[in-house]
């Protein structure tokens, strides 16, 4: 399975703190599943993007949106484990543009996923996110990660 942790706006610096704990999470992912990052300028160029992965199914898209589903970390593994034993190829989880998700995106997204109802600068969503991929991982391979509160 491939895991791609992707956003709408300009390319972080390495040198972002955020950053650097984002490809953190994103290499200790690695262990699970191919991983990496990309941003896209546009909306449009991420759903171009996303319609040209080859595969024997379309990428299944995530899209962050606070109007979305709220799940607890062990949701949110189940979730990622139902897809990755039903045979998904490649998983994209999207931080979107900052004025949201059109309605394009958002009925081209097989989840839309809400980190909570507070706004966050990207950088930081794509942590938080980073960590949840990571931290869904680490749950379904019985990881002592995850203690389970």
């Amino acid at each position: 399975m491939q895991v791609s942790l992707v956003h709408i706006g300009s390319r972080l610096a390495p040198r972002d703190g955020f950053e650097s704990l984002t490809t953190d999470y994103m290499q200790r992912c690695s262990l699970f599943a191919r991983c990496e990052t990309a941003s896209f300028r546009s909306e449009d160029a991420l759903l171009d993007w996303l319609k040209k992965q080859k595969g024997r199914a379309p990428a299944i898209a995530v899209l962050c949106d606070a109007r979305g589903r709220r799940m607890s970390s062990e949701a949110f593994a189940e979730w990622v484990g139902m897809r990755r034993d039903g045979g998904a190829q490649h998983l994209v989880f999207a931080v979107g543009p900052p004025d949201g998700w059109s309605e394009a995106a958002r009925r081209r997204a097989d989840l839309l996923l809400s980190l909570g109802t507070m706004t966050l600068p990207h950088a930081l969503a794509r942590l938080m996110l980073a960590e949840q991929i990571y931290r869904a991982f680490t749950i379904l391979a019985g990881h002592p990660y995850h203690c389970g509160h």
